[in-house]
């Protein structure tokens, strides 16, 4: 049997990953560092209390480990990429580093890596995997965590080519789903739509900014059904795919979805001095359907009603 490391396995993508992979054939073992291990939960999951930053530590992670699903990260929402970008930098550049250096060293199999769409520009188009130019300018607010990722990508290729570890790269969109971060102080756009539409006691629910800008917004099965396609048919030492829902949607029109599929009657309003992210952009995905048959299978309605349904049950009040 197969073991998979989960990195960052108390996170909104880890607690996924070990639904996703609970009744599959592998030994699981999962990483927690900040928040405490989810053994009552996860009983059959072998838990590590790792620094990810500690190479010591992560030689002794990566014992007998087969294939890596990095999730571990810091993370954070819009407020944070305006205010505190730097945040989003040392850290990843250095837990992500190690973790490919040594999992060369420990002959890993495959190690899963999540990008994003950070490095593209904005555009009305469909935006496939190459249309990202190194030598454009990534946006001011992004520019300290699409560079980080983009040398991270970089490394990925690096490391394929060195020894027998296959990597896949994930451009994906803005995930959304269960365990997402509700928390408005840290959470993406949809988190916080759900959590602003549920909590209003005054009968209003307000976007930031205008809410003209548009996101490619992607259902968490749909990525984890991806990841399982890559573990299973990817032939090549390195792959780079984008993964989205492949349309866009107007911030202001995921409000009206979400109040709608939340089932209230809400008045929307807009707050011109919060923070928002002024660009649109979404994803072509022929790439991952021609290499690997995927596409999503879940609309963007099906992946709200899903998720509102998770939030009632587990979050709501």
């Amino acid at each position: 049997m197969k073991t998979m490391l989960i990195c960052g396995a108390t996170g909104f993508i880890g607690q996924n990953l070990l639904e996703y992979y609970s009744d599959k054939k592998y030994k699981i073992k999962a990483t927690h560092f900040r928040r405490p291990a989810l053994k009552n939960k996860y009983p059959n999951v072998e838990w590590v209390h790792c620094d990810l930053r500690d190479t010591t530590q992560v030689k002794e992670l990566l014992k007998g480990v087969n294939i890596i699903m990095q999730f571990a990260a810091t993370t954070s929402g819009a407020k944070d990429i305006i205010s505190k970008p730097y945040i989003h930098v040392t850290d990843n550049a250095l837990i992500n580093s190690i973790l490919l250096r040594e999992s060369l060293e420990s002959n890993v199999e495959h190690f899963i890596f999540p990008s994003c769409t950070v490095m593209y520009q904005k555009s009305n188009t469909a935006l496939k995997e190459t249309d990202f130019n190194p030598s454009d300018e990534i946006l001011p607010f992004y520019y300290g965590a699409g560079h980080t990722k983009v040398y991270l990508e970089n490394m990925c290729k690096f490391y394929a080519n060195l020894g027998k570890t296959k990597h896949t790269v994930i451009r994906h969109s803005n995930v959304y789903g269960p365990y997402d971060k509700y928390d408005l102080e840290k959470s993406h756009v949809t988190g916080a739509t759900i959590t602003k539409s549920m909590k209003s006691d005054n009968g209003k629910i307000t976007v930031w900014g205008t809410g003209e800008e548009s996101r490619d917004l992607l259902y968490v099965e749909d990525l984890l059904d991806f990841i399982d396609l890559a573990i299973n048919k990817q032939q090549e030492s390195y792959e780079l795919f984008n993964v989205g829902i492949g349309y866009p949607i107007k911030i202001k029109d995921l409000v009206k979805k979400v109040v709608e599929c939340s089932g209230r009657k809400l008045l929307i309003e807009n707050d011109l001095s919060k923070p928002s992210v002024p660009t649109s952009l979404f994803l072509d995905c022929s790439y991952a359907k021609q290499k690997l048959g995927w596409e999503p299978k879940n609309t963007l309605e099906e992946g709200l009603q899903k998720t509102i349904k998770w939030y009632k049950e587990n979050i709501s009040d």
